[in-house]
């Protein structure tokens, strides 16, 4: 019999086919998978909390609920914290921009104009100019719409994401054991030891990076407040707690804590000063976080390299958009436990070792 077309063959065809199969349609369904991954992602890092709380007699549905209650309690915090902030200082913000305009023109606009590039910078004539492409009636109008509905697909986008990740996140936590069990009696038995023996050193290493993780944020949030605090910030405390709390979102706490600093240095200072030392402070911070505290801190408790860390976060932000941002490093920590074992089973192989 012909080992390439037996019924063993076949049937490993088969199945090999629907596996790649089920991968492309994951590809595919990438854009509605992010209430899902976000949801897995914190019953991954709540569940010892919850089995925690079970154990103590405390039924699993109550546990979930204390434990998704700590969430929402952490999340409205930082709210509170951000919105008072941005409620006193985003309307003293728009009264005092067009003064800030004049003196970017009166810093800039010389030599702008010199070089023949660009004209006066005047807030109220842009606000006019707006104003009279939308009366023309020349298609700016149109474009503006179009733009708002895009705009606004996106924001219902967003907040239906943000209404199902608590309601995905509360039926996995309920059933996580049972989902890990399904998922688990789905790998064939021949490799079911090898399988298992991956997920203990992945579950391993996915700790290291939740610790490393929560060192950096630390570590960041202490320099944040202490930098703008020595820059005579007086928001410093409240505005470098957010930046450093929020790096575990790529993009998000650095922008927000940088928005919320450029407000304070336009709103508190009359010169530059206050303009160049968030542009020194955020800057310096960014380096830190992207080349020191998350390769040494992050890569190096889960094994990585820290050009790989680099690499992993640029690599799955282009694969996956911001999903694939947030998850680079923990992803990276799975598929360094499987290239670590093929790495082996080559340096073992005939083909290696054959001269």
């Amino acid at each position: 019999m012909n080992p390439l077309t037996g019924p063993e063959s076949r049937q490993n065809l088969l199945w090999l086919s629907v596996s790649l199969g089920f991968l492309a349609l994951l590809w595919l369904l990438t854009p509605v998978l992010t209430p899902f991954v976000a949801a897995f992602v914190l019953g991954y890092v709540l569940n010892p909390g919850v089995d925690w709380l079970h154990g103590r007699g405390l039924p699993r549905v109550l546990a979930v609920l204390l434990a998704m209650l700590s969430v929402f309690v952490l999340v409205t915090a930082l709210a509170l914290i951000v919105l008072p902030i941005l409620a006193e200082e985003l309307p003293v913000l728009r009264e005092r921009l067009p003064a800030l305009l004049s003196r970017i023109d009166a810093a800039f606009g010389p030599t702008l104009r010199q070089l023949g590039i660009g004209g006066r910078l005047d807030f109220m004539a842009l606000q006019k100019a707006i104003a009279a492409k939308l009366a023309a009636g020349d298609g700016s109008a149109t474009a503006l719409l179009n733009w708002l509905r895009i705009g606004g697909s996106a924001l219902i986008t967003w907040v239906g994401t943000l209404f199902l990740i608590p309601i995905v996140l509360f039926y996995l936590l309920l059933d996580w054991h049972g989902v890990i069990q399904r998922v688990s009696e789905t790998v064939p038995r021949r490799w079911s030891a090898l399988v298992a023996d991956m997920t203990v050193e992945t579950d391993a290493l996915l700790a290291q990076y939740l610790r490393g993780q929560l060192l950096v944020m630390f570590l960041l949030a202490a320099y944040y407040s202490t930098a703008l605090t020595i820059a005579g910030f007086d928001v410093a405390l409240p505005v470098g707690m957010v930046t450093g709390l929020l790096v575990f979102i790529p993009y998000v706490g650095f922008g927000l804590g940088l928005a919320l600093a450029f407000i304070a240095a336009v709103l508190q200072f009359d010169g530059w000063n206050g303009i160049t030392a968030v542009a020194i402070i955020y800057g310096l911070g960014q380096f830190l976080e992207s080349f020191l505290l998350t390769p040494r801190l992050v890569g190096e408790r889960i094994g990585l390299h820290p050009l790989v860390v680099i690499f992993a976060l640029l690599a799955f932000g282009q694969l996956f958009g911001f999903v694939g941002v947030l998850l680079a490093l923990p992803a990276s920590a799975i598929l360094s436990v499987a290239f670590g074992r093929l790495r082996r089973h080559y340096l073992n192989s005939r083909f290696y070792n054959q001269a």
